[in-house]
């Protein structure tokens, strides 16, 4: 059956086309995002929502959403989704992040130019009939600092400009590398120097706790007089009664704004100052842009749908198309490894580390870890998967450390799992062998080649005659058919375990009939979902 895509807001022919040719059945409702009772009604039909900015995919409308698997945004803004609602329901959020960086970013540029020359009140003025050459004085952007704070996928595009424009260019960034900001004709600074030495400041940086009002009193305090500051990115990262309280004074000469704390913006305490341009949130609006993010949100969300690749999602690492085929057996012993030790472990996990060894160290480990992590909290959660796994184990407080290194053992590659409890350290580890299956090679330590089964049993023991017989007997007078067997110790005499792979589930009292023999530890029984790898 074809995955269903509700479009609950305006994208184009071309991007409906696009879910259509790659096999994803299409409701195309542009005006039902206004609706949110309609929307509310009809979610759980879907497996995917495209969306836009009109349409709000609150709390509610996520827990309606029985089938959703993905929502996707036609642009880089996503704070019409609840995202940790979206998390811990397990539907991969994704946007559009660089369909719109051209845009915003010479918009940005624009209300440069405009606040620099006061241009639109010098256009008010003339088509008012009015001749006021000498009243709009402005100032050259040739040879002036540009200070740009967020220096990503538009921040790096408004510093090139500057540079072309023949700004000298200063950015804060902490993720930008001395070597990218050479690569750039540009300077990293630290913030306070940024405010000390621009005389045009460019906003471009997320909405997140610590740059939520990164332009207040305090910030424009440090700044020269006559700055002109500039936001084409979210309205909350600039105080707004700060700001304009500092245009007021004059120490601020001008600014160009686009975006504000509150929208639609009806009214602001910035509205009618002298040197200020305001847009309503124009930064993504050319019709370049809004066909690009369209295009591009689905084939994102297609190429998930029907081949598992993962890109520009919010709460879920990406796995290209490329990598999806060669990934996906690492998936799947990642996932089981996790199963194993959430199944056979009763006291609450503080910690797991994952470590990953030889080529597999290579791959994508992010994805890898939320699959492991969705084993581990199945066990606990049945409504659980690789977006909302992570979320739900630091709820838990578990701690989780990974990594990598090279070949340091007879195997090729490998993924090893531990977990520390109040009481105890456990580890398993396994590995895919070239038919593509996953296996158990090593457990307490003790080593051994166990295929991964949908239905197996557990055992440890002490190591004595009569316990093969014992597991082969019993489960034969229960006419539970075992389909492999294996074995390990960590020396004659010692610590044992077996696995059991078998056709059918092993009832209670079949299991407490061998829990009876005064060898056998524990025995539990397992459930791997490994149906599509085994068949």
């Amino acid at each position: 059956m074809a995955p269903r895509v509700l479009v609950s807001d305006a994208l184009s022919e071309t991007a409906v086309q696009i879910f259509k040719d790659r096999g994803v059945e299409v409701d195309f409702q542009p005006q039902l995002g206004k609706d949110k009772d309609k929307l509310l009604e009809i979610i759980g039909n879907y497996d995917g929502l495209a969306i836009r900015s009109a349409t709000k995919v609150t709390e509610k409308i996520i827990e309606a959403a029985t089938n959703l698997k993905v929502i996707g945004r036609a642009g880089i803004g996503v704070d019409n989704v609840d995202i940790p609602a979206a998390s811990r329901k397990g539907i991969i959020v994704m946007n559009t992040p660089f369909g719109n960086s051209i845009t915003t970013a010479e918009h940005a540029v624009a209300l440069m130019f405009a606040v620099a020359r006061e241009l639109p009140a010098a256009d008010a003025s003339t088509q008012a009939g009015k001749w006021e050459k000498n009243r709009f004085m402005g100032v050259e952007i040739t040879g002036k600092t540009l200070g740009v704070i967020g220096c990503g996928n538009i921040g790096s595009i408004v510093a090139s400009r500057g540079v072309g424009l023949k700004m000298r260019v200063v950015a804060f960034d902490p993720f930008l590398s001395a070597e990218r900001a050479a690569q750039l004709g540009i300077e990293k600074v630290e913030l306070d120097e940024l405010f000390k030495r621009a005389d045009f400041i460019t906003l471009h940086t997320p909405m997140t706790d610590k740059t939520r009002g990164i332009i207040n009193a305090a910030a424009i305090a440090k700044m020269k007089d006559g700055v002109r500051i500039i936001n084409c990115a979210r309205g909350g990262l600039v105080v707004e009664a700060d700001l304009a309280e500092a245009l007021k004074s004059g120490k601020v000469a001008g600014a160009g704004i686009d975006v504000f704390e509150t929208e639609p913006a009806k009214e602001s305490v910035l509205f009618g100052l002298p040197g200020v341009v305001c847009t309503p949130h124009l930064g993504a609006s050319t019709s370049e842009a809004q066909e690009n993010v369209a295009l591009q949100v689905a084939e994102q969300m297609a190429d998930y749908l029907i081949r598992g690749a993962v890109s520009n999602a919010i709460n879920m690492p990406s796995i290209t198309a490329e990598e999806a085929p060669i990934l996906t057996p690492f998936v799947k012993l990642a996932e089981c490894l996790g199963a194993f030790v959430g199944q056979v472990t009763e006291e609450p996990i503080k910690s797991v580390e994952i470590v990953y060894d030889g080529a597999v160290a290579a791959m994508n480990t992010r994805a890898l870890t939320s699959a492991a992590l969705s084993g581990l909290m199945k066990s606990q959660v049945a409504d659980v998967n690789m977006v909302s796994a992570p979320v739900m184990a630091k709820e838990r407080g578990i701690q989780v450390t990974e990594s990598r290194r090279d070949q340091s053992g007879v195997f090729e590659t490998y993924i090893k799992l531990t977990i520390t409890t109040e009481k105890q350290t456990r580890d398993v580890a396994g590995t895919v062998f070239s038919d593509g299956k996953p296996r158990f090679i090593q457990i307490k330590g003790i080593n051994l080649d166990a295929e991964i089964g949908r239905y197996m049993v557990y055992t440890t023991n002490n190591d004595a005659p009569g316990i093969i017989g014992l597991l082969g007997t019993t489960f034969g007078q229960a006419n539970v058919n075992i389909a492999n067997f294996q074995l390990g110790r960590n020396r004659p005499g010692g610590d044992a375990i077996a696995l059991l792979y078998v056709d059918s589930p092993v009832p209670e009292d079949v299991l407490e009939k061998v829990r009876a023999h005064k060898a056998i530890a524990s025995a539990k029984p397992l459930t791997f979902d490994v149906a599509e790898v085994t068949a």
